[in-house]
């Protein structure tokens, strides 16, 4: 068994199927989610265990939502009016970077990324019922960092919620995102 499924299966599983997930997944009690990471290239594995982890966690009578950031991000930007064939012309335009910077500039200002993660958490969440499955961040890479997303949720997620993280593991609790950008170390999340 691989390394991360077997995490998944004995770690985070047993925590989340506990009446009160919270204080086995965070010490914060203003930010009850934890962080999952995985190596970036088992995203489409990690997808299908999420898939059989929700069925599994929904049979033992949890609630489970699961947001996609890829969706979030693909909702701002069509908000602002900046569809796939905007971003093809922008980077066309005036190059990648300052096309990354725009939609940075999107997620953190104009329609902040925060925001629509907590508008997809069901209003009637209860932290004894609910869980929150928080997906598909490598779609930010590298427009957006997911240090900062958790540290924006403080306060606005109240159920247990996971960051399925593709990346590495860099010390006690830094977090390389794709394996590929410096690590941030200032992860607070309990990291599985």
């Amino acid at each position: 068994m691989k390394e991360w499924k077997q995490r998944l299966a004995q770690d985070l599983e047993p925590l989340l199927r506990q009446n009160d997930p919270r204080p086995g997944i965070s010490a914060y009690h203003d930010m009850p989610y934890a962080v999952f990471c995985y190596p970036p290239e088992e995203e489409f594995a990690v997808r299908q265990e999420t898939t059989l982890l929700r069925t599994r966690l929904e049979q033992a009578g949890k609630r489970v939502t699961s947001i996609s950031l890829s969706a979030c991000m693909y909702a701002a930007l069509e908000a602002e009016e900046f569809g796939p064939h905007a971003l093809a012309d922008s980077e066309r335009s005036v190059g990648l970077e300052s096309t990354i910077e725009t939609i940075h500039q999107v997620l953190s200002e104009y329609q902040p990324l925060d925001e629509l993660v907590a508008a997809r958490i069901p209003p009637d969440a209860e932290p004894l019922r609910d869980i929150v499955f928080v997906v598909r961040a490598g779609a930010l890479f590298p427009v957006y960092r997911t240090s900062s997303l958790l540290e924006q949720l403080k306060g606005k997620v109240h159920v247990p919620a996971v960051l399925f993280y593709p990346g590495e593991l860099d010390g006690a609790a830094g977090l390389r995102f794709m394996g590929v950008l410096d690590a941030e170390h200032n992860y607070r999340p309990k990291i599985f």
